[in-house]
Formats: structure tokens, sequence, C-alpha cells
């Protein structure tokens, strides 16, 4: 009993301190001590609350010399809600520690901790974590497969969200409200490492949030100006990707280049192929359409299959000319097949 009550006065001095300047001074490792203490508190919840006389015996412990309201014994089943929410609003806490609170606590949760109801301290602090990630500047990574910590703590952070929808708004309801651009590199970073974790490649495994790909590609799919943004806005080596794992985006991806393709008119003074001057009309420069396509054909046998076959169809359609400046589609299928441009041939 005696060792019982040292180690409550412990957790009091623990939330002391989670609210003082002295967490400046906390590294990954102290988090995670401090976390473990809190889970440990959680456990012992549940194994004395049918005894009377030791909770009792806590619940006068929990209230010495306390200011403020005073705990008590139910508050110690969530111990790591009081203790992450209180870490969160100290400013002092350093961004690794910041950091590691977030992966460890607010987006892995111990799996014998209580599924959280809508207005649970566990999550209201990751709903304020994921507002204040999600919110950050439209600047994005060079590559979204890099997967850097923040991308990657975004991306979790909205699967989350996601799969909760306490409000019952659906994934397109959350979807919409969230700030653009930046929630297209979000998604990217969803959609790969839910594909690596899938395909049993090395990464965290998110299986156990379920599978977040079908709501999410339904909603891009389901609006052409909104994948339009999301393939622009990507590199063609990561649109490439996706749709190398994705076969529904793979189509949708051929179709959206073959409508950028059919916009672009061939320059005979300059010889080249260049936009429409109408600027309201969605385009893309003749560079960019050949870069993409060569992602497409440095993919997978099968993405690489079914680009070839796209373009010697339009090809045939064109008139299945040989000669340059005739057909968008027969240009850069020379240019695919020889990797002689367009310049150099004529």
């Amino acid at each position: 009993m005696e060792t019982l009550l040292w180690q409550v006065d412990q957790l009091l001095g623990l939330l002391a301190v989670s609210r003082s300047g002295q967490v400046r001074d906390w590294d990954p490792p102290t988090l995670d001590r401090a976390l473990q203490w809190g889970r440990y508190f959680q456990h012992l919840h549940g194994r004395f609350r049918a005894e009377p006389r030791l909770r009792a015996a806590l619940r006068q412990r929990l209230r010495r010399g306390q200011q403020g309201p005073p705990l008590g014994f139910g508050h110690l089943e969530r111990c790591p809600e009081l203790l992450s929410l209180a870490l969160l609003r100290n400013r002092a806490l350093p961004p690794a520690a910041c950091h590691r609170l977030l992966l460890n606590l607010l987006l892995l949760p111990p799996s014998a901790q209580a599924t959280p109801g809508p207005g649970s301290l566990s999550l209201l602090a990751r709903r304020k974590a994921a507002a204040r990630l999600l919110q950050q500047p439209d600047a994005a990574p060079v590559h979204p497969e890099a997967l850097g910590p923040q991308l990657r703590t975004e991306a979790q952070l909205l699967l989350c969200r996601l799969q909760e929808d306490e409000d019952g708004q659906g994934p397109e309801g959350v979807l919409e409200q969230l700030p653009k651009p930046r929630l297209y590199w979000v998604l990217a970073a969803l959609l790969l490492e839910q594909a690596g974790a899938t395909s049993g490649e090395e990464g965290p495994s998110w299986g156990h949030h379920g599978e977040p790909a079908g709501p999410v590609l339904l909603w891009l799919l389901g609006d052409p100006g909104r994948l339009s943004t999301f393939c622009r806005l990507l590199p063609g080596s990561s649109v490439a990707a996706l749709a190398a794992r994705y076969p529904q985006l793979s189509t949708a991806y051929l179709q959206l280049l073959t409508h950028w393709g059919s916009r672009l008119c061939y320059d005979p003074l300059r010889g080249h192929w260049a936009t429409s001057s109408y600027s309201g009309e969605d385009q893309l420069p003749w560079q960019e359409l050949r870069e993409r396509f060569s992602c497409i054909l440095r993919g997978p046998a099968p993405l690489q299959e079914a680009a070839l076959a796209t373009l010697k169809k339009l090809k045939t359609q064109d008139g299945d000319f040989e000669v340059c400046g005739l057909s968008v589609w027969t240009d850069l299928l020379l240019e695919m097949e020889t990797g002689t441009s367009l310049k150099e041939r004529t």
C-alpha cells in the first residue's frame, strides 16, 4: 500500500511538471517514460476499481495538496489523456518530444485503451493537433514518395479523422472542408503509404485503421477539376507511382493526359506543339506531357502496356501518320520509342 501511495505522489508531481517549463529539457525517451507512467496508472484504475478500500485511499492521496479542482480515482483511467493534453498545451515542450507525443499517444493509442467518444480528451487533442498540422503553408515537398515526418504525420492524422467521422459527414464532407492545395499532398502520402503497407513494403502498417484508399479515390475521381488539380500539383513520378498501385487512378490519369494532349496545337513556324491561346482551358505544355508519359513508361509493365496501347489507339484515330507535326500522339510515340526529340527530327 505504501508503495502504491508513493507512486500516486509521483503522478501528482509528473502532472505538475508537464504544465511547467521543466519540459523544455525533455527528449523523446523522457517523454516515452512519462507516457508509460500515464498508462501504468490507467492500468491501476482497471485493477483496483472493484476494491473500495484501495479506491478510498488512492482518492484521499490524490486530493492531498492539490490546487484547483481535486483529482479523483476516476481520473486515473484518463491519466494518459490528461498528461498528453497538458503537454500539448505547453509551449516549452521541444519539437522532437512534441512529435513523439503525437505519434506515440495521439496517433497510436494503446490497444487496451477504450475507444474515444465524441467528447473525449484524446479525440479533442487529436483534432487540435490535426488542425495545427493541416493548416500549414501551401509549400509542399519535392516528392511525396519521400514521406517526410510532417507529411506522414498529417496523412495519419487525416486517416484517423476519416475513420472516426463522429459528426457523420462521411469522407467527402471531411475532405471538402480541409485547406487546399496542401490536402492533395497529404492524400498522395496517405495513398502511397497505404499501398506500401498492403503490399508488404517496408514501413509502418496502417492496416488496423482499415482501407482508406477507396473513399479517398472516389472523392478524387468524382470531380474532373479535382483530379486535374491533384495530378498537376504532383510531379509526374508521383502520379505514376500512384497509378501503378491503383488501377482506377491509372485509367483516369491516362484519360486526363489524353484530354491535355488533345488541347495542344502544332506551331509550324516554331516547329513544336503549343498550348491554346484560351487561358481558361485546362491545358498542359508539351514538355510536361512528354515527361509525364515518360514517367509512366518507366513504371511496371502493366502500366507501360496500358499507356502504349492508349497512345497507339489515339495515333490510329488521328490517321496513323508517321510524319511529325500532324498528330501529337505520333510525335509522343516516336519520342518514347526512339528517345529522339521532335526538334532533333525536324
